[in-house]
């Protein structure tokens, strides 16, 4: 459906370009320091670029190059301060990888966060909205029950924080995440390099702001 209505240049998934190349050479064109990456999914392409080696934009090997370029990761994964969340699960080698080798802080909106924040029936409602996103929720929400009342926004939190930080909207439980398998615990430790969100704001003011951001048309 997007395809059809939107314009867009990559006809092929085959010809959008490799990921971790992409990451590598954009990273290495940001001053220091300076790049904080937003994960809403899997981390298989954030885990090849850890491997990843010298190259052309870069003589720096993935991990140090993340090191130089990356001040802060956030990534929507994981269940707080245990459980079981699809976007560890599904590659949970790539995410264990990730969240014991990776050189910078990382930020965690878990599951039980974005699961109390119910968004969309604002924007479908909207009838002055033209949007990919309007469109989307207004075909997918319906065909899932538990939507009736808005959907679950996981991955939102996370590109929140990623963009505005972490308050006023949330707090922050400091330690270091243990990923065993597709599962994933916690460990406290007010020095470690991780931290999840706790919740601060009321969700339904959450809500309204973040719905008012997805309506958001750049006027």
């Amino acid at each position: 459906m997007l395809t059809e209505k939107y314009p867009h240049k990559i006809a092929r998934t085959s010809d959008a370009p490799d990921a971790v190349e992409t990451y590598r050479k954009i990273l290495a064109k940001q001053p220091d320091k300076s790049v904080t990456i937003i994960t809403i999914g899997f981390l298989t392409n954030l885990a090849g670029l850890l491997d990843s080696q010298a190259d052309a934009s870069s003589q720096l090997s993935g991990a140090n190059l993340i090191r130089k370029k990356v001040k802060l990761l956030v990534s929507m994964a994981g269940a707080f301060p245990q459980g079981r969340e699809y976007n560890v699960l599904v590659d949970s080698l790539a995410s264990q990888k990730v969240f014991s080798e990776w050189p910078t802080d990382i930020v965690f909106s878990g599951w039980e966060i974005g699961e109390k924040i119910k968004t969309g029936l604002k924007v479908i409602a909207n009838e002055q909205l033209k949007s990919p996103v309007k469109d989307v929720y207004q075909l997918a929400m319906p065909k899932a029950k538990e939507d009736a009342n808005g959907r679950m926004s996981w991955d939102q939190t996370a590109v929140l924080v990623g963009i505005r930080g972490v308050q006023p909207y949330f707090g922050l439980k400091k330690g270091r995440i243990i990923v065993e398998g597709g599962n994933n615990k916690w460990q406290d430790d007010p020095m470690g390099p991780h931290a999840y969100l706790t919740q601060q704001m009321p969700a339904g003011q959450l809500t309204e702001l973040i719905e008012g951001l997805m309506m958001w048309e750049g006027k």
